[in-house]
């Protein structure tokens, strides 16, 4: 099942890069080359470093990213339509299948960040097919795409910030690939959440979210750290409802996570 775009997917709250204003930004790739080289200087005193400064310096402008921005309708669908078209009995099977196969792994993930096996197979199982597709676009090229456009650059620019964070501390590569957005991973973090969220699940001392235990406890680590509260229900109108709009401001995505998650549980 390939992913849908979801621009939405997070309602990161990151501080604005300084002078992050003064850089302009542009609607074509006519003036994206100038844009990185002022950029270059806006990153510096975020603090990124010469590995995420190349990275930067060799970025292209991502035609693929900008008209994925443009065109995102899933979530205008109806429920049924919306879980219609992305599989999610499809999730559902395999989700709980999974779940059997790894009942040790998830339970633990309960134990210590409190978020039950379900939400967080549904959630993997709606991004990226539980692994199967985590992207085919250039993750800092897309993510300076978006810095760079005229739409949102304020919403993207800390998120460029990150991704180069990302690169000076090897948690990804300038040849890493994710989502048309940026999203990177088994469940789709955006750089800033990748920088502020991502923990070491299988304990070998770095962050990898294209690692599945690293990518699990990231994912249960940031719900829990969104407000999310051990044992209380999730489906609408219960406590950890919410929650899942901090995960994806989309009504329509968090119903259906609630519905295929509890469908998993059992």
């Amino acid at each position: 099942m390939r992913r849908l775009a979801t621009l939405v997917l997070s309602t990161l709250s990151l501080a604005a890069p300084a002078a992050a204003q003064s850089v302009g930004c542009g609607n074509t790739a006519a003036g994206f080359d100038q844009w990185k080289g002022q950029f270059a200087s806006v990153a510096q005193q975020n603090g990124v470093g010469q590995a995420g400064i190349n990275a930067l310096m060799s970025a292209r402008y991502n035609t693929g990213t900008i008209a994925a921005d443009r065109n995102q309708k899933s979530f205008t669908y109806t429920l049924e339509k919306f879980m219609e078209i992305r599989g999610a009995s499809v999730i559902v099977q395999r989700g709980r299948a999974l779940k059997a196969q790894n009942a040790q792994f998830y339970a633990s993930l309960e134990r210590i960040y409190g978020v039950p096996a379900g939400v967080l197979l549904a959630i993997h199982g709606m991004e990226t097919a539980f692994g199967s597709f985590m992207g085919d676009t250039n993750l800092v090229s897309a993510t300076a795409t978006l810095a760079y456009d005229c739409r949102r650059p304020a919403f993207f620019t800390p998120h460029l910030i990150a991704a180069l964070k990302l690169i000076d501390s090897g948690s990804i590569t300038t040849s890493t690939v994710g989502a048309k957005h940026g999203e990177l991973g088994h469940t789709q973090f955006l750089p800033g959440n990748a920088l502020n969220y991502g923990r070491d699940g299988n304990g070998d001392g770095r962050v990898d979210l294209y690692n599945l235990s690293d990518a699990m406890a990231s994912t249960a680590w940031y719900l829990r750290q969104k407000g999310w509260q051990p044992g209380a229900g999730y489906q609408e109108g219960q406590t950890n409802f919410p929650v899942l709009n901090e995960w994806n401001a989309a009504t329509v995505y968090q119903r259906a996570i609630a519905i295929m998650a509890a469908q998993i549980d059992g």
